[in-house]
């Protein structure tokens, strides 16, 4: 049994146990002990916005590789974190979300006491993989330990816990219990080896990893070397495979070159991918009958594409009995594969960067300025969409941040957490203009913390895909054009170095030396004075047209 002298000791604990030493918040009545706790105990990084808290612990944990924690205020503030709550929840990412609430008293009564709101719990609750409320000062440690391991489970997602005040400042007991740990699911050996027999088979085999794939690194390369097969990804899948391998495709499945390769293969392995919408062009992408489908979450399997092997279970562990099986049966693929393989992958992104003209210079610059598995955190805006997601290389699933919802505006407030989780290299983010304006005020955030961040802003005067879809199928421009600030002078204001590219032979330069700095900085890419890309970019979804 262990006593706290408080509910932020408890906290600061359990943290601890956990391998977590950042937290992310903003400071309310309703969570000070837990803020000053954590303010003294561990690292406390006070952000402007409570979105931003929890895309900031969100990313913080990707990049690491482990939990993340945000600490949010009750009502307005925990309603504010709920649409990067659904972030996490889309992304299947660990967040430990810790909101406080009013005095346990008062809970439910409808009094309008301050920053009381109705149900805060089914607000959690819906956007939550895991929701519950602190009733006592002795189930507390057990419920941040319960919420912890939940949001680690696969197939993950955010926990959240709300915590009357008045239970924070009491004496805490905890008798240091550790939740029971899941069933972990495995195929039957009758269905691995079907699986393998039809692996062994194939003579033209390709494999699609999505971001389940990411934690099976090793097992996945081995299965590369057993079938000769190669490899598309999802965008969450990138870096699986490091991108610089001659079997990698990558993120290219809707375009015509992934197209032919899903059209010649013979079988189709997916690992842990949910086929998304914008990967499979509104799902009119067709895949080979043969597919085999791995999925730690049972619901995944056949949701989106119908499979005729659905293999549940954690990739590591089913993809490791399937290379136990191919180690004694070796494989057919033909010996022609692998060259065409490679020369759709060189086919892609030749194509694809003949396609976004000058922005091919800002591309080649990241990629020459940046180490090797340096984070590349994206907002959702058009350079991103269009080549950042594709043919930016990544070579490590960590250093591969993005809105996988699709959410605008997420994107500094995760690219600041992942740059504090490694504070020795530099890292990157890629934001548009209208994405940047959400949450402005985080420039701030990055200013105080110093993070090695190199914010890369793309100032097309407005929410440029949208503009480019009215262009495309409508008769004229509604919402998309936007006052954009003088970048130069909102650096100055925040106290962040500025540098600006209006031209291609100036990209590495600049670009260099940013990353080169050893704390933030601010660099505005002028899209008017660099110039248009030759394909203007459209997300692939289906509009009605005239």
């Amino acid at each position: 049994m262990f006593n706290h002298r408080n509910g932020g000791d408890l906290l600061v604990a359990t943290l601890r146990a956990l391998g977590v030493d950042t937290v992310f918040g903003i400071v309310s009545v309703h969570n000070l002990p837990l803020v000053e706790a954590v303010d003294r105990e561990l690292r406390f990084v006070p952000v402007r916005h409570e979105a931003s808290a929890v895309n900031a612990a969100d990313a913080y944990g990707r990049a690491r590789g482990t939990l993340g924690c945000a600490l949010t205020s009750t009502g307005t503030g925990a309603g504010n974190a709920a649409g990067a709550l659904v972030e996490a929840l889309s992304a299947g990412t660990a967040v430990l979300h810790v909101t406080g609430q009013i005095d346990s008293g008062h809970l439910g009564r409808g009094r309008g006491y301050i920053h009381e709101t109705k149900d805060q719990l089914g607000m959690l609750d819906a956007v939550s993989a895991y929701a519950a409320t602190v009733p006592d000062t002795a189930s507390a440690g057990r419920i941040l330990r319960t919420a912890a391991h939940e949001a680690l489970a696969a197939p993950g997602g955010p926990a959240s816990v709300e915590w009357p005040i008045d239970l924070q400042y009491a004496e805490q007991t905890d008798d240091g219990a550790a939740p029971p740990a899941h069933a972990r699911p495995m195929p039957t050996d009758a269905r691995i080896d079907a699986a393998a027999a039809v692996l062994a088979a194939a003579r033209r085999p390709l494999i699609w990893a999505g971001g389940g794939a990411t934690r099976a690194r090793d097992e996945l390369a081995a299965l590369l070397d057993a079938t000769g097969a190669g490899l598309l990804t999802s965008n969450s899948g990138r870096g699986a495979v490091p991108e610089d391998d001659g079997r990698v495709v990558g993120n290219f499945a809707t375009s015509a070159g992934g197209r032919e390769l899903l059209a010649e293969c013979d079988v189709l392995l997916s690992v842990g991918t949910h086929f998304r919408s914008n990967e499979t062009a509104d799902y009119s992408l067709s895949l080979p009958e043969q597919h085999l489908q791995i999925d730690a979450d049972a619901e995944a399997l056949g949701r989106a594409y119908p499979t005729g092997h659905p293999l549940h279970g954690h990739a590591a562990d089913v993809l490791g009995a399937l290379n136990a099986r191919l180690s004694t049966t070796g494989s057919a693929t033909e010996t022609e594969w692998p060259a065409r393989v490679a020369a759709v992958r060189r086919r892609v992104r030749a194509e694809l960067r003949e396609g976004i003209g000058p922005q091919a210079a800002v591309c080649d610059a990241l990629a020459a300025a940046l180490p090797r598995g340096a984070v590349v955190a994206r907002d959702v805006t058009i350079p991103s969409s269009s080549w950042g997601n594709r043919l930016l290389p990544i070579h490590d699933p960590r250093a591969n941040v993005f809105p996988r919802g699709g959410g605008i505006g997420q994107g500094l407030g995760m690219a600041i957490g992942a740059a504090l989780s490694r504070p020795e290299e530099p890292a990157v983010a890629l934001v548009g203009d209208g994405g940047l304006a959400v949450h402005l005020g985080e420039l701030l955030t990055l200013a105080q913390t110093g993070a090695r961040l190199t914010v890369l802003v793309f100032n097309d005067g407005g929410y440029g895909v949208l503009r480019n879809m009215q262009d495309r199928y409508f008769d004229r421009r509604s919402g998309v054009d936007l006052a954009t600030p003088d970048f130069r002078r909102l650096a100055e204001a925040c106290g962040l170095p500025y540098a600006r590219i209006a031209a291609e032979d100036e990209a590495a330069g600049v670009l260099a030396e940013a990353t080169a700095a050893g704390g933030p900085s601010l660099v505005e890419v002028d899209l008017a004075a660099l110039g248009p890309m030759k394909t203007p970019f459209t997300p692939p979804v289906k509009l009605p047209t005239r």
